[in-house]
């Protein structure tokens, strides 16, 4: 017995690390998030599908180039191993493989993906998170789709509140593999050597180039011409110097990549979200399944506090991640080394589905936006913005109230036939849970949830067939500052004129407090494109 209650009392009532509950505020938050997005997906005629959240593990073997270490594993159960999905791409490719008389679709995913990361918990960074994907498969003219996911992007961004405050950072991979084959990186080496570009986002070229030469074992004369390239960023004048040169002309590979480009710049510009990209040479994007543009969405709350992180932000450089093993246990919420990263990232991927179906080629492109990411930033912009908006937790309306004098009974029925008149009307209702409640008590309950209004029932004006609606919060002096006295046949029409007049902040002015809020000091510089 005594090891037994032992053990019990060393218990940790905890959640697993690089989880965490929601609750509260943070739920009205990330359920906005959610609400805006998919509004998003749909304006665009998406249809949604789910899958399961573990899939058998050679489904995602392979995929994932070097953060194929990050897939969780799970034990043998009946002859069949399998992993947690690391995103929602694989699963989907993996699906229109299995249904083959889907040819095309636009189609949108939501759901938890699993990654043993370093967690760094108030930075969105987590081991289990949301993505939000959408995705379109199919056969269509060249870079249509492609173009159609930036606008996406941008309106979601937008509908966020975000305008001015994101920059779209793009890439094409056929451009890198023809820079990669013109400064003389061997085939075999290509992804490796693409995976080293990546990191230029939180080392410096000088460190980078030590891992192509003394890691990856690539001569230095073809390190140094590399670095001639994937240092550049910009926009249409990049592209256009790019088309100049002669080396990359003459490549197959960089001539169909810049080609693409240039007919989605056009594109972009038409969709007026050209303002928007950032050309940028050194994103590279680690995942092994892209095959054509990709792209990744940054902020100035995406960086690392750093002096340095952020001047790397500023001029559109990659999210940072951490060199500490996978499975490290500290969180680095506060490593000023560590920032949010990218908010979302997608691209083209023409070959995932073939993986799958052996013959079917399907192709592909679409985005991914992390919720707990953009969560994150919405939540310190929030915090830093005094004159934004209170989050309220819930949506109710009307807080059914009574009162009365010597012999006041709480008039708890009829009470409760307000409040079903309400309900059956589609008010959102509450009332107090007490025979004989109290009248601050009330107003208290109210007050703490923000709701809007009260509906107050007392003797004399329910003998007269009629009640008094208080809109909450009104200064004094107000004329209707201790509420108006209205029909009781009138209710349902009285509370609804009111309502929809009213601009008492709910759960949906969310999106208006992230449209007035101030950026961080630490990042006033936003990015831009040049």
């Amino acid at each position: 017995m005594g090891k037994e209650k032992s053990e019990r009392s060393a218990f940790q009532l905890k959640v697993p690390k690089g989880t965490k509950d929601w609750e509260g505020k943070d739920m009205v938050i990330r359920d906005k998030i959610f609400a805006s997005i998919t509004d998003v997906f749909k304006r665009h005629g998406a249809v949604t599908i789910d899958t399961p959240v573990f899939e058998l593990k050679e489904i995602l073997s392979g995929k994932y180039g070097e953060d194929s270490k990050l897939i969780y594993d799970l034990a043998d159960q009946g002859g069949e191993i399998c992993s947690l999905r690391y995103d929602l791409t694989v699963p989907f490719a993996r699906w229109l493989a299995m249904n083959s008389s889907i040819q095309s679709i636009k189609r949108y995913h939501i759901a938890k993906v699993y990654r043993r990361d370093q967690p760094a918990m108030t930075k969105g960074r987590m081991r289990e998170f949301y993505q939000c994907d959408f995705d379109i498969a199919g056969v269509y003219d060249p870079m249509l789709p492609d173009a159609e996911i930036i606008r996406i992007t941008c309106e979601i961004f937008q509908a966020l509140g975000w305008e001015g405050k994101f920059t779209i950072k793009m890439n094409h991979r056929k451009i890198l593999d023809g820079i990669f084959q013109v400064c003389g990186v061997p085939t075999d080496k290509l992804r490796a050597i693409s995976s080293a570009v990546d990191k230029l986002d939180k080392s410096p070229w000088t460190e980078v180039r030590r891992e192509m030469t003394e890691d990856k074992g690539l001569e230095a004369e073809v390190a140094d011409r590399i670095g001639e390239y994937v240092t550049l960023k910009g926009s249409k004048e990049l592209l256009e110097r790019l088309q100049k040169d002669e080396k990359l002309s003459a490549n197959e590979s960089a001539k169909a990549g810049l080609a693409d480009m240039g007919l989605l710049f056009t594109y972009l510009q038409t969709f007026d979200v050209l303002d928007q990209i950032s050309f940028d040479m050194s994103l590279a994007r680690g995942l092994d399944y892209y095959t054509g543009v990709i792209y990744e969405v940054v902020t100035e709350g995406s960086a690392p506090q750093t002096s340095e992180g952020q001047a790397g932000q500023r001029t559109g450089k990659k999210e940072s991640r951490s060199s500490k093993p996978a499975d490290g246990d500290e969180d680095r919420s506060n490593d000023p080394s560590v920032g949010v990263g990218s908010v979302a990232a997608g691209g083209r991927y023409d070959n995932l589905v073939s993986m799958f179906s052996g013959k079917q080629q399907i192709p592909c492109v679409g985005i991914s936006f992390g919720v707990d990411r953009i969560f994150s930033i919405t939540k310190q912009r929030l915090a830093a913005d005094a004159s934004a908006a209170a989050i309220r937790t819930n949506e109710v309306d009307v807080f059914v109230m009574a009162f009365g004098g010597k012999g006041f009974d709480g008039l708890l029925p009829q009470r409760m036939a307000v409040a079903k008149r309400l309900w059956d009307a589609g008010i959102k209702a509450e009332f107090s849970w007490k025979v004989k409640p109290k009248l601050p008590q009330q107003f208290k309950a109210a007050e703490v949830n923000g709701v809007p209004f009260a509906v107050i029932l007392g003797d004399e004006e329910l003998a007269a067939g009629k009640c008094k609606i208080k809109e909450m919060g009104l200064p004094d002096g107000h004329p209707e500052k201790d509420g108006v006295l209205v029909e009781m046949v009138d209710l349902e029409k009285e509370v609804h004129r009111r309502i929809s007049r009213s601009a008492a902040p709910t759960a949906d002015g969310m999106s208006d407090a992230v449209e007035r809020m101030s950026l961080d000091e630490v990042a006033k510089t936003e990015p831009k494109t040049s």
